[in-house]
């Protein structure tokens, strides 16, 4: 399987994710909500290592691998308050989901540039516009 299928079933599980906390947010505390956001993904977490480790695949971590890992945690962490905080505060999904989700990408892909050095060309410029654009017309409907 192609990285390109998976990243699209990413994506569709990432939307996923957004109409869940648009459906709790305001019908339960958003720690209440991030203690059980946690409690899954430990859960998930320790059943995949256990799983992993009962077949025999190694598990190793590099100290810059545990602080990126840490980093992904954080991040998540804080984005998954971030959404609960902004359909708590009455936001409607078809608007800040793809605000937050266009955004993001626009500066991963910048990062992406700048930091990891991963080539620029015309129909990447191109896409990076159209991305601009699109964000300027959901937001402004």
């Amino acid at each position: 399987m192609g990285w390109i299928v998976i990243a699209i079933g990413t994506a569709v599980l990432l939307a996923t994710a957004d109409v869940f906390v648009k459906l709790a947010a305001g019908r339960l505390s958003n720690s209440l909500a991030m203690l059980i956001f946690g409690c899954v993904l430990f859960a998930i977490s320790l059943g995949w290592v256990v799983i992993q480790r009962v077949r025999g695949v190694p598990q190793f971590a590099e100290p810059e691998g545990v602080l990126a890992a840490a980093g992904v945690g954080l991040a998540f962490t804080l984005v998954t308050l971030g959404l609960y905080a902004t359909f708590s505060a009455g936001a409607p999904i078809s608007i800040a989901s793809p605000l937050i989700r266009l955004t993001g990408l626009l500066l991963a892909s910048l990062f992406g540039l700048i930091l990891l050095r991963e080539p620029l060309t015309w129909r990447y410029v191109a896409g990076l516009l159209l991305a601009i654009g699109g964000v300027l017309l959901v937001v402004n409907r």
